[in-house]
């Protein structure tokens, strides 16, 4: 197996499989909560669509990051959201109903959204031409990877539940599996500049996991969300579909160093989510 066959056309496949099982655990109930309570919805979405790309952008700029490194990093911060998000709002008792409703609407937004930061990034960062990422094919590869099948998933999930339902774990152990071998195979096919930046990145990432926790916190304090809000937001600002922004660095831009900010991000985004969850449930929240 050729790795131009691996990166074009296994890892999107299963990408795909893993959004499709998101649209599985999506209800239309999920949509409607969007207009129930619209504040917390539409303060989640401030923080993850334009905070957190400026936080990132801070980051890079503060740690003084190299080229790889701060595109990376943007294109992380392209990609919010996703189940593990959901699986870490659960866990901590939050909102899962809000937690979910984000992840639907960020994915269909990021498809607009993402495509325009990433190309933002290699104009601020990147000493190659801006000419050799292509705005509308990264929009369209988003749309087949991403949308099109999350909204199968979601038609799947109305007119067959209880497939849906079964199914909903065996694509959620997909995702973590295939979030943990992107980054075994990033780890070693760019170890060379990894031992050479490892504890600038892994600083720059958790600095970064840090700060978009606690903004999302402070976000859900300064619009007075109720205390379970403000966890989901804070989990949901601060933990990114690192899948996602491996996939798009490796499959679309061909550029496997752009990787190894979200590969290590995978990993210490658990360290602040974790301590979120340790506090959330030590402290009283409110229904």
């Amino acid at each position: 197996m050729t790795d131009s066959f691996l990166t074009q056309v296994i890892m999107p496949l299963v990408l795909a499989l893993i959004m499709f099982g998101m649209g599985l655990s999506l209800t239309k109930q999920d949509f409607l909560e969007l207009g129930k309570e619209p504040k917390p919805v539409a303060v989640g979405l401030f923080g993850q669509l334009l905070l957190l790309p400026l936080l990132a952008y801070g980051i890079a700029i503060t740690f003084n990051l190299s080229e790889h490194l701060a595109v990376g990093i943007m294109i992380l911060a392209a990609c919010p959201g996703g189940t593990s998000s959901n699986i870490l709002s659960q866990l901590a008792r939050a909102n899962l109903a809000l937690s979910v409703s984000l992840t639907a609407v960020t994915t269909l937004i990021c498809v607009i959204t993402t495509p325009l930061i990433i190309r933002f990034a290699i104009e601020q960062f990147s000493q190659t031409e801006t000419e050799s990422f292509s705005l509308l094919s990264t929009t369209l590869g988003l749309i087949f990877i991403t949308l099109i099948p999350v909204l199968i998933g979601i038609l799947i999930r109305h007119k067959f539940s209880a497939f849906a339902n079964r199914s909903e774990a065996f694509f959620r152990h997909l995702s973590t599996a295939f979030l943990v071998l992107m980054i075994v195979a990033i780890t070693y096919q760019e170890r060379e500049n990894l031992v050479d930046s490892f504890v600038l990145v892994s600083e720059a990432a958790l600095s970064l996991n840090l700060l978009a926790i606690v903004t999302g916190l402070l976000l859900g304090l300064l619009f007075r969300l109720v205390k379970r809000d403000c966890v989901t937001l804070g989990i949901e600002v601060g933990v990114q579909n690192s899948s996602m922004a491996i996939l798009i660095a490796i499959t679309f831009l061909d550029r496997p160093d752009y990787a190894i900010a979200a590969g290590v991000y995978g990993l210490v985004m658990y360290l602040g989510a974790g301590l979120l969850i340790f506090g959330a449930k030590r402290i009283p929240v409110s229904n």
